[in-house]
């Protein structure tokens, strides 16, 4: 695993990619400050001054080197410079090259396919710039939307653990998506429209 910290602004056809500035707060305090967006998450519905608490880890969020570091990128419509959406990459594991990606889209730009857009290039990130081996993505089991994201991005359900969580008065189930860099490489996703300018 190589250490990784991110550079220029990254584009995809409809995005922008770029790492969270404070003058994002009210942007990101309009999808956590929703309460739909965390049916899903452990969270409940963000007061300002846990968005603005959240904002200062995710302007830190840069950089990859070992366990737990991770990046933390604004998805902005390249078409007016909206942030719509939050998309980050972490370390689980430097000894065992091992990540998790992680998305949560404003609800009114779900179901465009800005999910899978935005977190694309972040996989061209874990295998191609830090050698990542392994990248999986976690969700609840009635997340249909966003096991489709993980699908999308060429991911493979590796396991369902029926109820092994109590989270927000209710026994919920975890679904374990993940792709090696084999898979990666060998995919439609591994295509020089998805990788990063300079990488073999």
């Amino acid at each position: 695993m190589q250490a990784y910290t991110f550079g220029e602004p990254i584009r995809t056809p409809r995005l922008v990619l770029r790492p969270f500035v404070p003058e994002d707060l009210d942007a990101l305090h309009a999808i956590y400050g929703d309460p739909g967006v965390h049916r899903w998450l452990y969270s409940v519905a963000h007061t300002p001054e846990q968005t603005r608490a959240s904002l200062d880890k995710k302007m830190a969020r840069r950089a990859v080197a070992d366990d737990g570091d991770g990046l933390s990128l604004a998805a902005c419509l390249a078409a007016g410079g909206d942030l719509i959406a939050d998309v980050s990459l972490w370390c689980t594991s430097a000894t065992d090259s091992q990540a998790e990606i992680g998305y949560t889209v404003h609800p009114r730009h779900q179901g465009h396919g800005y999910a899978a857009e935005a977190c694309a290039p972040l996989l061209a990130i874990a295998f191609d710039a830090i050698g990542m081996h392994r990248v999986a993505g976690r969700l609840e089991a009635r997340n249909a939307a966003s096991a489709r994201v993980l699908e999308k991005l060429g991911m493979r359900r590796e396991a369902h653990l029926v109820e092994n969580e109590w989270v927000k008065g209710e026994w919920q189930s975890e679904v374990v998506y993940a792709i090696l860099d084999s898979e990666w490489r060998a995919s439609a996703r591994s295509c020089a429209a998805d990788r990063l300018p300079g990488t073999p």
